[in-house]
């Protein structure tokens, strides 16, 4: 190694190198004799920058930086599903074996086991030619996930070799091929891919087909699309995390990719627990044979936050380019955000707003606009949802990593405090949150649902946006004085949030709503208002129609009507007709 390739200087995790020519931008690299994995950010004709993602306690001036002459890129192959990685995609569970409890510096285990037998199945033979991101061969990953190995998109030719059906290990050739050029490649079980380019595809799809996650206020009020971007901001316990837990467990993709990226350790060892013992209810199997866990937690060092969302990414987007449909949960930005602040700090570049570095927004668009639902290179359809929780200090919506996030996001999940704080989950606030997405995702629900959908959530929506208008005239001037039509408005507004837009994820029926079953709910809240406006528009007061209890009946419906059997709801309805007709009858 050549005497000028050692460190000039350390400040935290940043490290210069003084007069050399011999590293790339974006370049990673091993630094000291432990060889603590680093990456170059930073080259002018004095001092070469590079972020190192481990801790760098015992450093000192003179140690030597090696070269990879590769960017920063994580191994792709068969083990990633039901594991759990950290930043830089080192297994949490096999360092574990080697180093105990604590991760030891320069920890140097592979991502995946490369002693492990797979099962292949070849899908080529001899004289196929082949291009960039097509299939050549599948193996089971888990008992739901099947892996199928694809053609590195930079190589195309024809296939001059083939090995037969058996079992391989990741770096077993089991496929060659010829390019145009004559050069031989040998296509093995594994892949690299560099985290912060985005995977290519043929074609980008529009945002037609909903994300169906279960959570009545998501689907229904704020819906997302498969391909789609949502952030959830919201304040310290107003329930970011328990409501990317809910859509984890529940939404309707193929995988989940879970970014805990500077959280508490105890939050990623209940995501762990949760969901080792929760069964998925599409296969039966236990969730974690379809998910990916990336835990950065805060103790972690700060500059493998920052990296962390790229490696999930990169994983997410590998699965989709084999036709899978990938949720991404990354809680939260907002860790991201201060660990590139902190970076930028010891760069001494200048600061923006609050602190975080200039290029805050580009980063987060770099980041919100690799998903999207697409026609993949292997001629299949694929598709990477990213849902990003936000912390906003204090609950203030005004900082700007919330700000540049709604820029780059379609859907706005607001959690409220004070919905929070009266237990009301999960608590997204209807006024505040907002979804782009209804235009492109109207015709899906016409075709499945028909109109009545979209015009009873229409109606709904108008409901409670009129309480809001008719609370700040009771907060001035009391209830009392308002029409009985203004009253009922009121009630029923308060059985929408109670009965619909309240959920309970405990609970074996409500945990989980279909969509069916939505749609039967807001018929049979409307169904009651409809008949009780009748009846106020013929004199009969509003305390008789409230005696009859048929409001808390709407309020416990999604417990006492199982989401198997929707013909109950019209036994309900029946029961609110027969109930006001008697006070009808009697007046």
């Amino acid at each position: 190694m050549a005497e000028k390739d050692v460190i000039y200087g350390i400040n935290g995790p940043v490290v210069t190198i003084r007069d050399t020519r011999t590293f790339s931008m974006m370049e990673m690299v091993y630094v000291g004799d432990a060889r603590l994995v680093g990456e170059v950010i930073g080259i002018n004709d004095q001092l070469t920058t590079i972020q190192v993602y481990e801790e760098t306690t015992g450093l000192k001036p003179g140690d030597p930086v090696f070269g990879t002459g590769a960017p920063m890129n994580v191994l792709l192959g068969p083990g990633i599903i039901d594991n759990i990685f950290d930043g830089i995609e080192r297994p949490l569970k096999a360092i574990e074996e080697t180093s105990g409890s604590f991760i030891s510096r320069g920890a140097a285990v592979s991502a995946l086991d490369t002693e492990k037998y797979w099962d292949v199945t070849i899908k080529v033979k001899a004289g196929d030619v082949l291009e960039g991101g097509q299939i050549y061969a599948v193996c089971p990953e888990t008992a739901i996930i099947e892996h199928r190995f694809l053609v590195p998109p930079q190589i195309s030719g024809k296939v001059v070799s083939v090995k037969k059906n058996g079992k391989y290990r990741l770096h077993d050739t089991i496929v060659t091929i010829k390019d145009d050029s004559g050069e031989e490649h040998a296509l093995t079980l594994c892949q690299q891919w560099p985290i912060r380019s985005a995977r290519p595809c043929k074609n980008r799809l529009p945002a037609t087909v909903p994300l169906i996650t279960g959570q009545r206020v998501i689907d229904t009020m704020f819906p997302i699309s498969k391909g789609g971007t949502a952030a959830i901001p919201g304040g310290f316990g107003t329930g970011k995390t328990m409501t990317q837990h809910q859509l984890a467990k529940w939404c309707d993709a193929d995988i989940i990719v879970y970014v805990g990226c500077g959280e508490r350790g105890n939050e990623m060892s209940q995501v762990l627990d949760e969901f080792s013992e929760l069964i998925d209810p599409k296969s039966g199997r236990p969730m974690t044979d379809r998910t990916v866990l990336i835990a950065n937690t805060s103790n972690m060092p700060v500059a493998a936050r920052e990296a962390s969302i790229y490696t999930g990414l990169t994983l997410a987007e590998y699965y989709r380019d084999m036709g899978y449909h990938v949720a991404i949960m990354a809680d939260s930005t907002s860790r991201w955000a201060e660990a590139l602040r902190e970076i930028s700090g010891r760069l001494e570049e200048m600061p923006a707003e609050e602190g975080f570095p200039a290029y805050l927004p580009s980063r987060l668009s770099e980041f919100y606009e690799r998903a999207g639902r697409v026609d993949t290179l292997s001629g299949g359809e694929g598709s990477v949802t990213i849902i990003g929780a936000v912390s906003p200090q204090g609950s203030d919506f005004s900082e700007p990593v919330t700000q540049n996030t709604k820029r780059f996001t379609r859907c706005f999940w607001a959690l409220d405090k004070s919905l929070a704080y009266a237990r009301h989950y999960p608590a997204i606030h209807w006024l505040n949150s907002y979804s782009e997405y209804f235009t492109d995702l109207d015709p899906w629900f016409r075709e499945h649902f028909g109109d009545e959908f979209i015009r009873y959530r229409n109606r709904i929506t108008s409901l409670l946006h009129e309480e809001s208008a008719l609370m700040e005239i009771v907060k001035l001037i009391g209830s009392d004085v308002l029409p009985d039509d203004q009253k009922l408005v009121i009630e029923i507004a308060k059985a929408i949030r109670v009965g619909f837009l309240q959920q309970n994820a405990f609970h074996a029926d409500d945990t989980f709503v279909p969509l069916e079953k939505q749609k039967l709910m807001m018929k049979a809240i409307l169904h009651l208002y409809d008949k009780s406006k009748r009846i106020i528009a013929a004199a009969i007061p509003i305390s008789r129609i409230m005696e009859l209890g048929l409001f808390e009946k709407l309020a416990k419906m999604k417990y006492d009507i199982p989401n198997s059997k929707p013909e109950m709801f019209d036994e309900l309805m029946a029961e609110m007709d027969r109930a006001l007709a008697g006070i009808s009858a009697d007046a």
